[in-house]
């Protein structure tokens, strides 16, 4: 028995050496439902009343397609065309696929520390508070392991952000408010910092995700990290404030924005042929109707989520077909992907997503 336990830990320790992925770009659209990303913009919701649109069809004519999968190409193109084609989607029901959450709340902050922690924690972690997390995250286990010190990044679009983190402790450097750029250099960095000062504070405690993707983008290119965590977040946003036409444009501009990480990442030496791609969001939402803004515990379809990965040890199997799976993997997903074994620091974490990573 003792051999074969032996032969079982060389085998996994085997199988995480002979990946080829070195960087994890991970990236989250707060609050984005299944329905808009596996059929895209809805009817139901692209009027006046239930999507708070007032002149609906110019949105119609952007989105509006004959089937759903060609409505959710025109929403999501990047996703559709490129990440769902190369790599493995979870979360479509019509394929026998369901991705939750197992964590009770169902909003923000219990989403985040599963997603990043491979764990819920209802307990100490049941609103979206300031409350620095007790829990430590796969980002902080990574920031300490050999050869990432220092090359661990997050930027997010929600001031809760390096209390998730747990910055104090963590040391992580996170960017959840203020200026995209900490330390400008440039006129360009200035004058960037300057804009996003001057733009209207429209949500207490979120900001424009065009603000997030400057920051993140500046991270990318001038620190080069081995682990970028992005968190955007107005799809959540404009969700709650019944404006459909610009939820769908935040996941449209959001899927664009993937498009140009994943662009570049191919053309610098660094991440070309060696970064895995991880999408997610951190909570559903209510079904169409009076619901679909909201979420939370009183809120049942807001327990379903969608989760995609892409990269060199991800074989092209597209929508992944009669599997369950849920947001606790993801943590453990994105330390497999880097040869990492953040399951084995509890046995309350969960196992990385079956065969998205080098089976």
């Amino acid at each position: 028995m003792r051999n074969f336990l032996l032969a079982c830990v060389l085998l996994a320790n085997t199988a995480l050496a002979q990946t080829k992925t070195q960087n994890v770009i991970f990236i989250t659209m707060d609050g984005t439902r299944w329905q808009e990303v596996f059929g895209g913009a809805q009817d139901e919701l692209l009027t006046p009343k239930e999507g708070g649109i007032r002149n609906p069809a110019p949105v119609a004519d952007l989105y509006k397609a004959d089937t759903p999968e060609q409505r959710r190409a025109k929403l999501m193109p990047f996703f559709w065309t490129v990440v769902a084609k190369h790599g493995q989607v979870f979360g479509d029901d019509a394929h026998g696929s369901l991705a939750h959450v197992a964590n009770d709340m169902r909003f923000s902050y219990p989403g985040y520390n599963e997603m990043l922690t491979g764990r819920p924690d209802d307990e100490h972690i049941d609103s979206n508070n300031k409350v620095p997390n007790p829990n430590v995250t796969v980002l902080e286990y990574l920031n300490a392991r050999p050869g990432f010190e220092g090359r661990v990044y997050a930027a997010g679009s929600w001031d809760v952000l390096p209390y998730i983190l747990n910055v104090d402790r963590s040391k992580l450097p996170a960017n959840g408010d203020g200026p995209p750029i900490l330390d400008p250099q440039t006129p360009e960095e200035h004058t960037l910092n300057q804009i996003a000062a001057d733009l209207p504070a429209y949500w207490d405690g979120a900001r424009f995700d065009a603000v997030t993707m400057q920051s993140a983008w500046r991270t990318l290119t001038t620190n080069k990290p081995r682990v970028l965590y992005v968190m955007l977040g107005e799809t959540d946003e404009w969700g709650h404030g019944r404006r459909y036409d610009l939820y769908l444009h935040a996941m449209h501009q959001g899927d664009d924005f993937i498009r140009r990480v994943w662009e570049y990442c191919q053309s610098d030496p660094q991440y070309a042929g060696k970064t895995t791609l991880i999408l997610s969001t951190d909570h559903g939402r209510g079904a169409a109707g009076q619901n679909w803004t909201s979420h939370g515990k009183s809120i049942p379809e807001s327990n379903r989520i969608w989760i995609a990965v892409m990269g060199p040890d991800t074989k092209a199997m597209g929508l992944r077909e009669n599997i369950e799976v849920t947001q606790s993997q993801i943590a453990p997903t994105i330390s497999a992907a880097l040869h990492e074994d953040f399951a084995s620091t509890s046995d309350k974490i969960a196992k990385p997503l079956p065969g998205a990573i080098g089976e």
